[in-house]
Order: C-alpha cells, then sequence, then structure tokens
C-alpha cells in the first residue's frame, strides 16, 4: 500500500490495530507503553515494538511529548501506520525518530499482521 512519509524510517513488526482514534496523553502510558485510556479498544494491551495502526490521534499537544517519551523510555512501537496523521501525532513521531506513514486503507490491516513499514518509500507491506 502506497501512503505518505511523516517520519522517515523502516521497520517490520506485529500490527496491533485500532478503529479507534489514540490520544497518547493520558491514553499510553509513557513509562510501560501500555494503552490506559478507559475503554478504549486496546486498553491493557503494549504498543512496545509492535507497528501500531490507527485512524488518527486525538487530544491534548501534550501528546507529541508522551511519543517522544515513549520512545526514551523504550517502550515505543516500531512504526505508526494512521489512516491519516495530524499534528500531534506527526510531531511526536519526528522528535522521537519513529517510522510513520499515514494515507493508508488501514482496513486492509489486523491485529496480529506481520507488516513491512517503509516510510522512505511511502510504503506498507502485509507479508
Amino acid at each position: 500500500m502506497k501512503g505518505r512519509t511523516i517520519s522517515l524510517g523502516k521497520a517490520k513488526g506485529e500490527a496491533i490495530v485500532s478503529r479507534e482514534p489514540i490520544g497518547f496523553y493520558g491514553g499510553i502510558d509513557p513509562k510501560t507503553g501500555v494503552v490506559i485510556e478507559k475503554g478504549h479498544e486496546l486498553e491493557g494491551k503494549s504498543v512496545k515494538d509492535k507497528i501500531l495502526v490507527f485512524p488518527q490521534g486525538k487530544g491534548s499537544t501534550v501528546g507529541s511529548y508522551v511519543i517522544y517519551g515513549l520512545k526514551k523510555n523504550g517502550v515505543a512501537p516500531a512504526a505508526i501506520v494512521n489512516k491519516e496523521t495530524e499534528t500531534i501525532v506527526a510531531t511526536g513521531v519526528i522528535l522521537a525518530g519513529i517510522p510513520c506513514v499515514d494515507g493508508i486503507d488501514i482496513n486492509k490491516i489486523k491485529t496480529g499482521d506481520k507488516l513491512v513499514v517503509d516510510a522512505d518509500g511511502a510504503t506498507v507491506e502485509v507479508e
């Protein structure tokens, strides 16, 4: 699938997919990488070393720093794939150096799929 590069880099890994937007501030614990937002479909699951797939971010601009904190604490996703990356997520992945591609039809990806993300070439492949 061809998309748009948000943050350069390459990653391979297992997809963890949310059909709901993700708010990083108050939604993901920056120390553990576990989704803590009450009632979120990924509540209790870790994003560490996964390819995190979700439509778009939501919430506070502090979310950018939470993404950076995830990386600094060694619990960040290996890459992020979005339908549409808004400013909060874009700023966070660029600061953290996490590969990110948007413009992807995320309905073609399910949790557990093995993905190859080449943000340099703006592509996402399901292996």
